[in-house]
């Protein structure tokens, strides 16, 4: 069944991690056996090769670049304009896989519609770009209002002002503390050039600011439950409840941490702490029972986003595993519709109707 995924790091792998991800996911394990400079070598899982076996033929593809101020002991950039820097290095890996055949920026109704009539014939998969919407992950690197309308015109459609920890215009994961104005004057800029908000990573406080005044398309890329996982990261049911009423889409995010209770990163394994994709799809109801419908949810796997196997649900080898989804949804006795809508059809939803 063709899928969107919206939520991948593709760039920050191929430039960070220095993956090329034309190949297959096992010639780049088998290329990064003995490395131990970062914890999921040899372990990946996302390569184009398998995001076409997988009929994952759209993605959401991020930039991403933190600042960080002195005290701040996060990984990052010791100034915007370095992390702007970065992020425009990662706009070029982009650029060099669209030259190659590889990829295909989609900005607009029009892109996305001619995209859709080339993945939805019974051609051969893996001659098809994968089609990518571009998205920035963290707003920091977004040096001045100026830079938002320059990445806007280069192609940037959705922006989460924030991340890990305190940042420049929001604070995220793991921080507490309301939208500050540079914030709250960067969401109204997002609003006026009708962006999409990524609601991910917003602490609670910045969160809910965000909801009061940004008026366009929400989504949230790659977010699961707190009822199911007790943590600032996930989303509360009151948050659930009104990305529903926004008519937003909620991506199931398949970061182990985030599925089940009691992980502990380095630590903990997916098979003994029964982390599968039913664990995942739980989170995946719970939304669905909210709503009272499976309106709201899709995909956002973030299965790059910094591991790999040691740190996915145990029955997933790479991206294509994403295909046993719909057979699982069956079994819980979601209908056709409902699975078609879960796999693609709410992100184009959501997508026809901003970019309208």
């Amino acid at each position: 069944m063709f899928t969107i995924d919206a939520h991948l790091d593709l760039s920050m792998n191929a430039m960070e991690w220095n993956r090329d991800l034309r190949k297959t996911v096992y010639e780049i394990r088998e290329r990064e056996k003995g490395m131990a400079d970062k914890r999921d070598r040899a372990k990946g899982t996302v390569a184009f090769p398998e995001l076409r076996k997988g009929k994952v033929g759209l993605v959401v593809a991020t930039q991403i670049a933190r600042f960080v101020a002195p005290e701040n002991p996060l990984p990052g950039w010791h100034s915007p304009q370095q992390a702007w820097a970065q992020t425009q290095g990662q706009l070029a890996w982009y650029k060099a896989m669209e030259a190659e055949g590889e990829m295909v920026m989609i900005k607009d109704l029009a892109a996305l519609e001619a995209h859709l009539a080339l993945w939805m014939n019974d051609d051969d998969n893996d001659k098809k770009p994968i089609g990518y919407i571009l998205s920035l992950e963290g707003a920091d690197s977004i040096v001045t209002l100026d830079y938002l309308h320059t990445a806007y015109n280069y192609g940037l459609r959705a922006l989460g002002p924030a991340h890990y920890g305190p940042g420049r215009y929001a604070n995220g994961t793991d921080a507490t503390g309301h939208l500050n104005e540079a914030g709250k004057a960067l969401i109204k800029e997002m609003d006026s050039l009708h962006m999409i908000l990524d609601a991910t990573h917003l602490c609670d406080d910045a969160w809910w600011d965000a909801m009061d005044i940004f008026n366009g398309p929400v989504w949230a890329s790659h977010n699961n439950c707190r009822a199911l996982v007790d943590h600032n990261r996930q989303f509360s049911d009151d948050m659930i409840k009104t990305l529903i009423q926004r008519d937003a889409v909620i991506g199931a995010a398949f970061d182990a941490w985030m599925i089940v209770p009691g992980w502990q990163r380095g630590v903990s394994e997916p098979k003994a702490m029964g982390c599968s994709l039913e664990k995942l799809l739980d989170h995946v109801d719970h939304i669905c029972q909210l709503a009272g419908n499976a309106l709201h949810v899709g995909i956002g796997t973030d299965l790059d986003g910094g591991y790999g196997l040691e740190q996915s649900p145990y029955d997933i080898d790479t991206i294509a595993d994403l295909q046993h989804i719909p057979g699982l949804l069956q079994k819980r006795g979601y209908k056709q519709v409902d699975i078609e809508n879960m796999m693609h059809g709410n992100w184009l939803r959501l997508l026809r109707k901003a970019w309208a």
